[in-house]
């Protein structure tokens, strides 16, 4: 039987292994931690579940389309609950806007605060429609290996003028700020700033005006179960708690792995939904290939980090949202801050993440929990002592909380657990701590990011975040798709040979 190693198991590894045993290749999925998920881990801690990061299912198709592969459902392996409003956006100014995909309700929302820009949204709406249609199902799922295949692309890419950001393009059509920041915050939660992110990432609103937005009964972490139970049906291997240390390789091919309790395994290819910085530095780092690669990449620009907080409160919380963005006194200049890096800004804007308010069961009975998360620059623009600056940076954010969104925060805290870009290292073996990977701008898009197959060592693969398209669930299950798609080719006609 032909083989392949997959080297962890967040979204992006786990949709490949399915895609690969679904093929007919025997598929070894190999994780470092405890739990699968990657940066979809979660916490238990006094009764209380915390998804520890994706939060937000945009295209449930993309994972129904996994299980279809075997002729199985993913209705059968977990439940998906409509989330509405899709978003609560909140500013210092008291201005309340609920993102919702009722259309009289957002139409009415909008008319309340800028009667003008009524129309100017539904213009805007037109154009993400048809960036969406380009870019992502047209272009979301296909490999693009050599210049060739970006230049045929080109031309509908600049005709919806790629090389604009996101936000002067929702400003072409928006006139009130607020709605500016309503419309252009998306390209946050895939680690791009809005005034240098592609306008091409626009997509992401009517890819949520499609879906809806969902949320797993359980919790993330119950999806990727799910899948990991999917993966285990149909034949998979899942190796847990088992760190690779090593791709062996010879001149012009990967051979296998070997990890540091002492196992090694040899695969006819070997797919990394590592950090592709970790991959080519540490695992290749023996290799001229992998040598080569990180001192290239290393020169990259990467995503900010984050500061996250998981807290469980006593009492619920019927009138916070599943999904709140808290906005700060300043946006494009905190923006800058965060991306330009130098210092930690004393102000932020925050993520407020709120399963119970779809799940109660992720928290005791007559409990509510949390977590929140405020972008910071990443360890190369902030080398800041994250465990000395921690407590007073989250004292800060509870402080926040407390006052916009959350009376009596303190006095109902029961658990509380600090994430910071430090862990986003140790952890996850995040490049510079990076939550995302490689920044999502346009000079390092498609053709310009890490290259779905390597172009030396020819059966060593890449999916995940740093790959094309990009983070976000549904971004890192299209690498997969196109990643898969190579991997199947490649290894059958190698079969066949």
């Amino acid at each position: 039987m032909t083989t392949a190693a997959v080297i962890g198991s967040g979204f992006g590894g786990l949709a490949l292994a399915i895609r690969l045993q679904s093929a007919g290749i025997g598929t070894t999925l190999i994780e470092a931690r405890d739990k699968p998920g990657g940066r979809a881990y979660v916490f238990e801690d006094a009764g209380f579940k915390f998804d520890a990061g994706p939060t937000v299912i945009t295209d449930p198709t993309c994972l129904e389309e996994l299980f279809a592969l075997s002729g199985r459902k993913l209705s059968d392996y977990v439940e998906l609950i409509s989330v509405s409003p899709f978003y609560r956006l909140m500013w210092e100014d008291g201005v309340v806007f609920d993102y919702s995909n009722d259309e009289d309700e957002l139409f009415a929302q909008i008319e309340k605060l800028s009667p003008n820009d009524v129309a100017g949204y539904k213009k805007f709406l037109e154009y993400s429609e048809n960036v969406f249609r380009e870019g992502y199902e047209k272009l979301g799922h296909e490999a693009f290996l050599d210049f060739k295949s970006m230049l045929k692309a080109a031309p509908q890419l600049m005709r919806y003028e790629a090389f604009r950001s996101v936000h002067s393009m929702v400003a072409r059509y928006i006139e009130d700020e607020h709605l500016r920041q309503a419309f252009s915050f998306h390209t946050l939660l895939v680690g791009g700033n809005p005034f240098k992110t592609s306008s091409i990432y626009a997509l992401i609103h009517a890819l949520e005006k499609k879906w809806g937005v969902w949320f797993p009964r359980g919790g993330t972490h119950a999806l990727v179960r799910g899948m990991v139970t999917l993966f285990e049906d149909l034949g998979g291997t899942v190796r847990m708690g088992s760190k690779v240390e090593t791709i062996t390789a010879d001149s012009g091919r990967v051979t296998g792995v070997r990890t540091a309790d002492g196992w090694s395994g040899q695969f006819d290819a070997v797919a990394s939904n590592s950090d592709v910085i970790h991959t080519y530095k540490e695992l290749l780092g023996s290799h001229p290939r992998g040598q080569a690669m990180a001192r290239s990449m290393s020169r990259r620009s990467f995503s900010p980090s984050l500061f996250v907080i998981y807290f469980g409160l006593k009492g619920e919380r019927p009138d916070v949202k599943h999904h709140t963005i808290l906005f700060g006194e300043r946006y494009k200049a905190l923006l800058a801050d965060i991306y330009k890096g130098g210092e930690l800004a004393e102000d932020f804007s925050l993520y407020l993440h709120h399963p119970t308010a779809t799940d109660p069961a992720m928290a005791p009975p007559g409990h509510s929990g949390f977590y929140v998360l405020s972008p910071v620059p990443h360890q190369g623009k902030l080398d800041a002592d994250w465990p000395s600056i921690a407590p007073a940076y989250a004292d800060s954010i509870l402080d926040a909380l407390e006052r916009r969104i959350l009376p009596g925060l303190r006095r109902d805290l029961v658990t509380m657990r600090l994430w910071t870009p430090q862990d986003f290292t140790t952890e996850l073996n995040a490049h510079l701590g990076s939550a995302f990977s490689l920044e999502p701008v346009l000079w390092q898009s498609a053709y310009f990011r890490t290259h779905n197959r390597d172009d030396v060592l020819t059966n060593l693969y890449f999916v995940g975040a740093g790959t094309h398209p990009g983070a976000g669930i549904p971004g890192v299950v299209g690498s997969a798709k196109a990643t898969g798609k190579l991997m199947v080719e490649d290894l059958l006609a190698c079969q066949a040979a």
